[in-house]
């Protein structure tokens, strides 16, 4: 038995438990958070700097930067970023600001190029970071030209993700912030997927958006003929890597199962796994078929968050019943977030400013939100 064969049959061995005994997974009490901790601007703001600059972000998937000489350039949380695979396959992140008088050497986007020139006065870097031309050397007087560099951040790639500290002044650990979230994440293998489709999303604040993705529990009543058409709602399997978290749900087909021997079941058809990586990551992926991978990040008007949403195939689609079946998953993973999670977030948000709440209850049976917030607790009170 493989480890990923060991792993869903356990998984389902316990959700399959819960359900015939009407429980789940739970926390050890109702936990209570202060509506502050979801309206008060400068809490919010250290919160975000805190956690968002200074801990690692998976900032794209490894299949975005898809060979050599391949590059992609993107703002997150106002900070200009450059990734960039350079000529031997090494994934570098930096500062996308030239280094004579800060402007971005790379309009937003990405595809294929080893060089970046400035637009403002077309110095030259390489993609590996180095300056290689400054216009007009001769005029503009005695520099050291090997001296001269992109800010580098702190970046790895690995488990199909690239991984950025986008505080320049951060120190990347990234063993110790995963805390083998990342072996985890190598079951999937992210990295040999096909990227299907990418777009950004709009969406409510950061905490009441994430709320909505740790969350089994309203299933049946935002998502009747989605998400909740095939789950069965308040049934979870919980399990933490530090600050990270994967959970799974149970599949109304789970019951068929405690008949059957374990060496005939097909665990994949009747329980569905989620990683979800702290703070903004989620990975949903569907009978080893298609994958949701959605990158969530908070904005200057703290009301707001804009997601990445991203839709993998694990083969590109080919036939006309595969391009079918992957613009139904397609059209399914925007239609269960934008018009279902994101309509009630933004009705939660707009309730929230009307002072009907003094807090938020997490019950027992929501052990996910409840260690989400404590981690936001944790780090923003005391070192990891």
């Amino acid at each position: 038995m493989s480890h990923s064969r060991k792993k869903m049959v356990g998984l389902t061995t316990r959700l399959l438990n819960h359900h015939l005994k009407g429980t789940t997974d739970h926390a050890e009490d109702i936990m209570r958070v202060s509506l502050d901790a979801y309206t008060n601007e400068k809490r919010l703001k250290l919160e975000i700097n805190t956690i968002f600059h200074n801990y690692p972000l998976a900032l794209a998937l490894s299949l975005e930067l898809p060979k050599e000489n391949t590059y992609k350039a993107l703002n997150v949380l106002e900070t200009p970023i450059l990734l960039t695979r350079d000529s031997q396959g090494k994934v570098r992140s930096f500062i996308n600001a030239c280094q004579h008088r800060g402007s971005p050497i790379c309009e937003l986007g990405s595809g294929e190029r080893s060089q970046f020139s400035c637009p403002y006065h077309t110095w030259t870097y390489n993609n590996e970071g180095n300056l290689i031309n400054i216009f007009k050397a001769d005029t503009f007087g005695d520099i050291d030209r090997s001296k001269i560099k992109l800010k580098e951040l702190n970046c790895e790639e690995r488990s199909g993700f690239i991984w950025v500290c986008i505080n320049p002044e951060s120190k990347m650990d990234l063993d110790s912030w995963l805390c083998d979230f990342d072996l985890e994440l190598n079951d999937i293998g992210l990295d040999k997927w096909h990227l299907y489709k990418q777009r950004e999303l709009p969406g409510p604040s950061w905490k009441i958006c994430w709320d909505g993705y740790l969350d089994g529990y309203h299933h049946h009543a935002v998502h009747p003929e989605t998400v909740g058409k095939n789950t069965i709602v308040n049934l979870i399997a919980h399990d933490s890597y530090g600050p990270h978290q994967r959970f799974a749900f149970g599949k109304k087909t789970l019951s068929q199962l405690k008949d059957l021997d374990e060496k005939e079941w097909e665990p994949e058809e009747h329980i569905r796994l989620i990683h979800s990586g702290f703070p903004n990551l989620s990975i949903s992926v569907i009978l080893n078929q298609y994958c949701l991978v959605s990158m969530v990040y908070p904005c200057e008007d703290l009301n707001k968050t804009v997601t990445i949403q991203n839709i993998l195939c694990m083969n590109e689609p080919n036939s006309t019943e595969e391009k079918i079946a992957a613009e139904e998953f397609d059209d399914l993973a925007l239609s269960a977030v934008r018009d279902e999670d994101y309509k009630m977030n933004f009705s939660i948000q707009a309730g929230v400013k009307s002072k009907g709440n003094k807090e938020f209850l997490f019950g027992k049976n929501e052990p996910l939100q409840q260690h989400y917030h404590k981690w936001i607790e944790k780090l923003c009170n005391q070192d990891f």
